[in-house]
Parts: C-alpha cells; sequence; structure tokens
C-alpha cells in the first residue's frame, strides 16, 4: 500500500476527532504558559491513537512532546494552543493544535514503513513576545535530534513562505513621586508625563525607521486617580525589524526615546523582558515545496508572496526554530476576509466550515509533507546529514 494512502486512511478515520478537539479548545481560551485544558486535551488525544506521551517537559508545565515511529528521519510537528487577552483564538491556534495532532496520528500510521520518527511537540505561549514557548524549549533541548520542524497556522488566505520578521516585546515602568494634584503638583515626579514624553519622540521617530520596522504598544498603568500626580506607569511595547541583525538598532532608538521621558521628569526608568526576542522566518526551500505540492494536490490556491504581503508580516517563534533546524511555517486560509488575524471577527472564522477544512487539509498535507521528506533520497540525505 502506498504510505500516503495508509497515512490518509488513518487520517479520515480521525476527522471527527481532530474537529471536535479543535472547537473544544475554541471555546475554552487559555492564555500562555496557562493553557492546562487544552494541553490535556491535545496530550490525551496523541496517547489514545498510541504515542508516547511526556507532560510538563523543559521544566514548562504546558508544554508536551508525544512520540511514534523509530525511523532515522526524525520530523516535529509544533502544537500551539495559547489563546490572546480579550479576544480568545483571534489567531487560530485551536486549528494549529488539531492540524498538528491530525498530522501526527497519519504520519505515525506509516512512520516505521518510511523510515520517520515523528513528534509532535507542544509549544506553549507563542502570543507572549518575548521568552515564550519555542524558545525555551530550543533552549532546554526539546528539539535535539530533529532533522525538520513544521506547523501551519491559519489566516485569511494561503501562503506557503509567510513573511515572518524578528520581534521583541518588553515592559517600561516609569516611577516618580506622589503629590496633590491641585494644591502641590511642585511636589511631584509625573510618571504619565514621562510616559507622554516617550510616545512623543517614538511618534517623531517613525519618520526615520526603516519600511521593514514596526513600533506598537500600550499602556497597561497610567495613574491611579486625577487628583493624584500619577507615581507609577508601566507599558508594554514591541518593536520589530526584519531580521535580529536589524532588531538591535530599532530597538536601542525606541528605548532612547523611553530615557528621554525619564530625563525630562526625573523620574526613574525601568525596562523589563526584552532578553529573549523572536527571530525572522527561514522557510526551507525543500520542505517548502513538498508542503506547497501536498496542499495543492488536496484543492488548495496558494497565493505567491510578494510586495503585497510583505507589508502584512508578523513574528512569531517559529523563527526560533527555523534558524536552528531546516523549517516551514505555511499560512492556510479560513475564508475569513475582510477579517484577519488578532481581530474578534477571526475569533468566529476559526470555527466554521471553512475552519474546518483548513484543519483536514492543513493536518493531511502536513502528514504528506513528512512522508515526502522521508521517501526523497536526496531531501532525507541532506536533512540527515546536518545536527539538529
Amino acid at each position: 500500500m502506498d504510505a500516503k494512502v495508509g497515512a490518509r486512511e488513518r487520517f479520515d478515520r480521525a476527522q471527527a476527532q481532530l474537529l471536535t478537539l479543535s472547537h473544544r479548545i475554541h471555546a475554552h481560551p487559555e492564555l500562555g504558559f496557562e493553557e492546562e485544558k487544552s494541553a490535556t486535551w491535545i496530550a490525551e488525544a496523541l496517547s489514545n491513537a498510541g504515542f508516547a506521551v511526556e507532560a510538563g517537559i523543559c521544566d514548562l508545565p504546558t508544554a508536551f512532546v508525544a512520540r511514534a515511529g523509530s525511523g532515522p528521519l526524525h520530523i516535529a510537528i509544533c502544537a500551539e494552543y495559547d489563546a490572546l487577552p480579550g479576544v480568545g483564538h483571534a489567531c487560530g491556534h485551536n486549528i494549529i493544535a488539531a492540524m498538528a495532532v491530525g498530522a501526527g496520528i497519519a504520519a505515525a500510521k506509516v512512520a516505521d514503513e518510511v523510515g520517520l520518527t515523528i513528534s509532535v511537540i507542544g509549544t506553549p505561549a507563542e502570543e507572549v513576545g518575548d521568552s515564550s514557548g519555542k524558545i525555551l524549549l530550543l533552549e532546554r533541548g526539546a528539539f535535539d535530534g530533529v532533522h525538520a520542524a513544521m506547523m501551519v497556522h491559519p489566516a485569511p488566505f494561503d501562503v506557503v513562505d509567510m513573511p515572518i520578521i524578528a520581534a521583541s516585546m518588553f515592559e517600561v515602568r516609569y516611577t516618580g513621586k506622589e503629590a496633590h494634584a491641585s494644591a502641590f503638583p511642585e511636589l511631584g515626579i509625573n510618571a504619565a508625563d514621562a510616559f507622554t514624553i516617550a510616545q512623543t519622540a517614538i511618534g517623531l521617530l517613525r519618520q526615520h525607521i526603516k519600511s521593514t520596522d514596526r513600533i506598537h504598544g500600550i499602556l497597561t498603568k497610567g495613574g491611579d486617580a486625577p487628583n493624584i500626580i500619577p507615581a507609577h506607569t508601566a507599558a508594554k511595547y514591541m518593536v520589530r525589524a526584519k531580521t535580529l541583525a536589524d532588531l538591535g538598532a530599532i530597538k536601542a532608538k525606541v528605548l532612547r526615546c523611553f530615557e528621554a521621558g525619564a530625563l525630562a521628569t526625573g523620574a526613574k526608568l525601568e525596562v523589563l523582558g526584552g532578553t529573549k526576542p523572536y527571530a525572522e522566518m527561514l522557510h526551507d526551500a525543500d520542505l517548502a515545496l513538498a508542503y506547497q505540492r501536498n496542499a495543492e494536490a488536496l484543492g488548495r490556491v496558494i497565493r505567491i508572496n510578494g510586495s503585497s504581503l510583505a507589508r502584512a508580516a508578523g513574528s512569531t517563534d517559529m523563527g526560533n526554530i527555523s534558524l536552528a533546524i531546516p523549517s516551514i511555517h505555511p499560512a492556510i486560509g479560513i475564508d475569513s476576509s475582510p477579517a484577519v488575524n488578532h481581530q474578534p471577527e477571526f475569533t468566529a472564522h476559526c470555527a466554521t466550515p471553512a475552519a474546518d477544512k483548513a484543519v483536514l487539509d492543513g493536518g493531511l498535507a502536513m502528514a504528506w509533507t513528512a512522508i515526502d521528506l522521508a521517501t526523497d533520497a536526496k531531501v532525507r540525505d541532506r536533512l540527515l546529514a546536518r545536527t539538529a
């Protein structure tokens, strides 16, 4: 029996289970590093399918690895399952998780036949922007011995080489001094003014940044009462650039804007985090071509990347994996337009018939891609020749 036929037969038997899993995760959104229910449900599905599951790996309670097969080529399929605050699964991680389970189950059916070891790795907290699940798992050895890694991400349309840029998320805190805002304002040090100055400086900086740079953030604390000079303000900001090499320069400029706020007001500035940024994504050409062929064989229409899509770049810790291991991170469409990722309207689209079709197409395309990597001698030998 052809390996892809066998994988599809096993996948078809799991379809109802996969869609139930996707909808269940969607209905119970959990934030990064708090995905206790989602991680448990995904691990249980893989354990019931015959995978050897280890939970809480690398000192991360909501991370896991599920393994099947004993072939020489080791492929990792990454599952994400954290949600966004306020808008739930507005990036479709419920779809990602279900696709990963389906791909793993289907590929495991023929793993020993074609020479594969399949690991589904549960990677929490992709949305946190710094020191995230994949970064910590990579540092702590969860990807040791892996020859290639993949995942598929929902989007308004299908793209193989999804534009992904480097990013750093950090928190800034200003500490000033309280005073009566009417009677004795001269005795205070206004931390809110410090933040206002920083925001103004960042606004002026935008004229002088590269077109591939991004700066955005939110104020998380602005004071306690209007009749008290605010002594404490805080904000979370993200800075993005085309590559990690470019990220340092723009981040240094942005931090100087925050320093300007402190200097002008006399407030004390503290910067927290930003030490483990997300890297740009390097899509492996062989993996990407194999995925594209398999997705198109299932009827997916792939949009060719270009300048119009480059402006729509996002960031993910899968980029860090791609710098260490040959990887892909294609997008799969869920017919959501005009809704886009991180909008509540997109959340609603992540539990629809189009989203369900993406679960099935994306999962099977990844399983077939893993089989292609194992059975294409040139690609297999290239992957085996490297040290993961």
